[in-house]
């Protein structure tokens, strides 16, 4: 064969191959066919163990088939296939009552614990591969339930005929509203502005760069702890979640307990901000803010708090920071909440997490020059997909309700972007390489990063129920520094369990106590007493401990940082 035609066929493979992974990208982007047909194929292949699965099956279609025709007889019996109490679809007494319905539901429950059990067990499948094609799979389940259709959903039936059919013109209304904005609508948005009712302690912008404004917020006091505080909040979302209203507000808790506070809001990246890096967040983000704080503070050293990706930088900057200069590292003490360093376990957003998905992600951001905060809203939702996409979808378009105005939604749904080179860095890197927690592995602003060279105090919180960074993650940083810990877990999640103010009514609870090298989460938690209450008073007498003397109040901005405009700033302001 001549050289010309070898060239020309090896030209041709690589066309088609190209071809193939195009396809790949279009119509199976995470690779889930290819997962799904290893797990058909390995069950062929171990004939014992499917004729044992084939067995069970057919013994709970007759469990089932019993199960019905006492209900129809009228006889008493225990319900097959119970419902998950957390699982609020089947709340309505008619899927009990009337044995249709019931059916119905007993036979979409059989059915989908069937399917995944099977894609679950097969024999030829990687725990990973198992944990993301069960996960997706249980989407597709979700999305065919018998609740989220009008005609098999005796509750949306009952309103439409109590209504007179004004529901459904409702949800069609709602549907269609949905459908123009490409959202769905999980709270009503129309009594909330930030700068008005959210966001409203009193404050100035005192610095501006590219990437972030610093607030610093007005004392209430005449006398604050000489060592300012310092928010380093995500940039994942807006920052008014540390300042939500007068009621919920971290922000104003901390300045009427007489201490100086200033805060990130970063600005929501646009397009031409695609390169924008790891670097910049901690050069022109976290140094930046912690300097002004200390010329503003008059102080040589600070309090820092990161919050979730917020505290990851944190983190970074202070491992960087004892790199550079170990002798004069300008933060005293810090605080962590629901913060990610090794992500090893990072939850269920791993599903997310591996060359397929990344590929995606890699994708949309090529085009776009960054993600776009609905897509990642989207994908934070499919975690939880009953509770925050089909029990809008249930109550907006089949019963035709409106969402009631809850603050934290409206906060959860202003989103915002990231730069395409800081969110690849941050998937890859962290994510699905976890180099943050080897020694000099990631190289960040011109030096090593290298978490056992931080010694300074840190204050750690978790949340019980958090699913974006699982506490006994977030345990682990303590295993990786050379400090002292103290750990406060909160019950709730990812927001409530931080946005947690003290009241009469808090049903918040929390653990708190320090972490011995070596120790283990659940062994951790059984050895502290549990607490009633918010655990933000417990965290503010640790810092008052920590922060010094007080001192007159400062003004909030000077000569070197004049004021730039009044909180909340333009920032947090920009779509």
């Amino acid at each position: 064969m001549i050289r010309s035609e070898v060239d020309w066929l090896a030209l041709q493979e690589e066309r088609y191959a190209e071809l193939k992974r195009s396809l790949r990208r279009d119509f199976d982007p995470w690779g889930l066919v290819g997962i799904w047909s290893r797990a058909g194929s390995a069950w062929l292949t171990h004939p014992v163990e499917l004729g044992m699965a084939m067995t069970r099956y057919v013994r709970d279609i007759s469990m089932l088939s019993q199960h019905t025709g006492n209900r129809v007889l009228g006889k008493p019996d225990e319900e097959p296939f119970p419902v998950n109490p957390e699982d609020q679809r089947f709340a309505d007494p008619a899927w009990t009552d009337y044995p249709f319905w019931h059916l119905l539901k007993e036979s979409y429950l059989l059915q989908t614990r069937w399917i995944q059990d099977m894609l679950y067990k097969s024999p030829g499948l990687t725990d990973m591969e198992r944990r993301k094609s069960a996960f997706w799979l249980r989407q597709l389940m979700n999305t065919f339930a018998p609740s989220n259709f009008l005609l098999t959903n005796p509750t949306a039936l009952q309103r439409a005929y109590d209504t007179r059919g004004d529901s459904v013109v409702k949800g069609l209304q709602n549907l269609a509203a949905d459908m123009e904005a490409r959202d769905i609508t999980m709270t009503d948005r129309r009594p909330f502005k930030v700068g008005q009712n959210l966001a409203v302690t009193p404050g100035a912008v005192v610095y501006r760069n590219r990437l972030m404004e610093v607030i610093h917020y007005t004392p209430t006091t005449k006398t604050v702890h000489a060592t300012p505080l310092v928010l380093i909040t995500p940039w994942i979302n807006k920052y008014y979640i540390l300042d939500l209203n007068p009621q919920k507000s971290l922000v104003k808790y901390l300045v009427d307990q007489g201490f100086n506070v200033f805060i990130t809001s970063w600005k929501n990246p646009t397009p031409d901000m695609a390169d924008v890096t790891m670097d910049d967040y901690i050069t022109e983000g976290a140094v930046e803010i912690i300097q002004v704080a200390r010329n503003l503070g008059k102080s040589d050293k600070v309090h820092a708090l990161g919050y979730c990706i917020g505290g990851t930088l944190l983190a970074l900057y202070m491992a960087w920071a004892n790199r550079r200069d170990p002798a004069n590292v300008p933060v005293a003490h810090w605080t962590l909440l629901t913060t990610l360093v090794d992500f090893s376990h990072p939850g269920d957003v791993e599903v997310f997490i591996d060359e397929d998905g990344l590929a995606v992600i890699d994708s949309i951001m090529e085009k776009q020059g960054c993600l776009d905060g609905k897509e990642m809203a989207s994908s934070f939702r499919m975690l939880r997909a009953n509770s925050l996409i089909w029990n809008y979808v249930v109550g907006n378009y089949l019963l035709g309700d409106t969402p009631p105005a809850f603050d934290v939604l409206y906060w959860n749904t202003d989103t915002t972007r990231m730069p395409r080179a800081m969110h690849r860095y941050y998937l890859r890197e962290f994510y699905l390489n976890n180099r943050v927690i080897i020694p000099d592995s990631l190289q960040l602003a011109d030096e090593s990063i290298d978490l056992r060279r931080i010694s300074q105090p840190l204050f750690l919180v978790g949340a019980e129920e958090d699913h974006i960074a699982p506490w006994q993650q977030a345990f682990r940083i303590a295993q990786h520094i050379n400090a002292p810990v103290t750990l406060t877990l909160s019950t709730s999640g990812h927001i409530l369990g931080i946005v947690n103010p003290p009241s009469p009514t808090c049903k918040r609870q929390y653990w708190q106590g320090p972490v011995a090298y070596g120790e283990r989460p659940l062994e951790w938690q059984a050895a502290q007493k549990k607490h009633p209450g918010s655990w933000w008073p417990s965290w503010v007498a640790w810092l008052a401990a920590s922060c010094g003397e007080r001192i007159a109040a400062l003004p909030v901005a000077s000569a070197q940082y004049p004021k730039l405009a009044d909180a909340p700033g333009e920032y947090v302001l920009e779509g």
